[in-house]
């Protein structure tokens, strides 16, 4: 399989010059490409989701993935500060738009590596995710779906709702001890946190939008754990994989780690974030989940 090298790449934005980067398989004329922009999560990096920088991600398998499926991968970098993500106030986005620099990333791509603009994909972790659910909520003409792993939506009365359907796919982890599965914030994050929706209540945001019915498909994954410490669950709503589905992937007994086979977080950090299950690749998950929609 080709191998993907990641390179770095800048673009001027109203803020200064932003850093961002693309990997790309070699041109098939006449063929368009699908696109994957990826979102790391506070306190990492570009490097770090793609696999570059210590610990890698699960999420850097998306190299693995555009290779096989001719696809353009792009890392943002947050710069200093982090995303100015669905919490962020008007006057911290009037400083640092992000929304506005991961659409001119997309017109960018579009222009300079065949992307097909119907087939554009966003996937955010943690922070990350706050950052995709600003996007999909600002830009959703721009995507044919999104995903976000480990975050839920604020609160009521903390943002505007959504208002145009999207496919959306969701993973929580239900020992989660930094964005909890079940709403709220931890007592011990002080100030430094912002109360959040449950997982499964943002999920519910995106499925009534989108006008799905109640009851889901479910499909419990086999259990790769020994000791059945953490499994998965998946719920998908929408029959039809070209057209608008809302998924979840409930993680029982994991905590803030992308689940993976073959990314696996060194100890100590599972000493802070929890079990790191590994049902599954959370990456090709999302591409299952992607693969077949196309913005409307």
């Amino acid at each position: 399989m080709l191998n993907l090298v990641p390179l770095h790449a800048t673009l001027e934005r109203p803020e200064g010059k932003r850093s961002y980067l693309v990997a790309a398989p070699p041109a098939v004329m006449p063929e368009k490409r699908g696109l994957v922009v990826i979102l790391h999560g506070a306190g990492a990096s570009a490097e770090q989701v793609l696999g570059l920088a210590y610990p890698p991600s699960p999420l850097s398998l998306w190299l693995d993935i555009a290779a096989r499926e001719n696809l353009i991968v792009i890392a943002p970098d947050a710069g200093k500060g982090g995303w100015s993500d669905c919490f962020a106030s008007h006057a911290r986005v009037a400083r640092k738009n992000d929304v506005s620099f991961i659409d001119a990333l997309i017109d960018h791509a579009i222009a300079r590596h065949q992307v097909d603009p119907a087939r554009v994909y966003l996937i955010g972790v943690s922070r990350g995710g706050w950052m995709a659910y600003a996007a999909a909520m600002a830009i959703p003409h721009k995507l044919a779906a999104f995903s976000v792993i480990l975050a839920g939506m604020p609160p009521p009365g903390r943002i505007t709702m959504p208002t145009t359907p999207l496919p959306a796919l969701i993973f929580g982890c239900t020992a989660d001890p930094l964005i909890r599965y079940h709403g709220g914030k931890p007592w011990y994050a002080f100030g430094f946190a912002e109360p959040v929706r449950s997982i499964e209540d943002s999920v519910q945001v995106w499925r009534e939008l989108a006008g799905l019915p109640d009851t889901p498909v479910v499909h419990k994954l086999p259990v790769s754990d020994p000791q059945g410490r953490t499994s998965v669950t998946r719920y998908l709503w929408g029959e039809a994989a070209h057209q608008l589905q809302v998924g979840l992937y409930r993680i029982d007994g994991a905590g803030h780690a992308e689940p993976s086979r073959l990314k696996r977080y060194p100890r100590f950090l599972n000493w802070l974030t929890g079990l790191q299950n590994a049902d599954l690749e959370v990456a090709e998950a999302a591409w299952e989940f992607f693969r077949d929609k196309q913005a409307r």
